[in-house]
């Protein structure tokens, strides 16, 4: 009757690895620890890419970075030169307005403006713009004796220049512009 027992017991141990690994096992099998090796077998396998894998190495990835390292060290001094450009260019348009106003104004009203304010007062500009290489509205004035105009009776503003240190592209200063 023991032997009975027994082989219940594997029966059903039998049938139970078999449900579970998808196989039949024998008891032996079982009982030496087979299942739990074909679990970590599987799971190796599962574990590891395959080699026509979906990642990229190492050594792909330094290159494409190295790359894109090298086209941004080419882009940001061409970048900066082009924001230093377009002020530049500001700054000559801001100046041929500011002077072809004072002398629109000299000619008008027959005197020079004293002041930017003056201009700005007398309707012909809205407000002073901002000095680009400066970014405020802080130009050199040039006020000298001499008349611009036949007709000029006092003197005052003859000429703007911006209020910056600077050295420009062409290797002038801005402030002699």
């Amino acid at each position: 009757m023991a032997r009975g027992v027994i082989s219940l017991r594997q029966s059903s141990i039998a049938r139970t690895t078999r449900g579970t690994l998808g196989g039949a096992r024998s008891l032996s099998c079982v009982a030496e620890g087979c299942a739990a090796n074909f679990r970590r077998r599987n799971f190796r396998r599962e574990r590891r890419l395959p080699r026509n894998g979906r990642g990229f190495t190492l050594l792909e990835l330094m290159i494409v970075i190295s790359i894109i390292l090298i086209l941004v060290a080419v882009a940001v001094p061409v970048y900066n030169q082009s924001i230093v450009r377009s002020r530049e260019a500001v700054l000559r348009q801001d100046l041929f307005t500011l002077r072809s106003v004072i002398s629109q104004y000299t000619l008008d009203k027959q005197k020079a403006p004293q002041s930017l304010d003056d201009i700005i007062q007398a309707g012909y500009l809205r407000q002073v713009p901002n000095d680009p290489m400066t970014g405020q509205a802080n130009w050199e004035i040039v006020q000298e004796d001499v008349l611009l105009a036949v007709d000029q009776q006092e003197p005052g503003i003859t000429d703007v220049h911006s209020a910056s240190n600077s050295t420009a592209s062409d290797g002038t200063a801005y402030s002699s512009w």
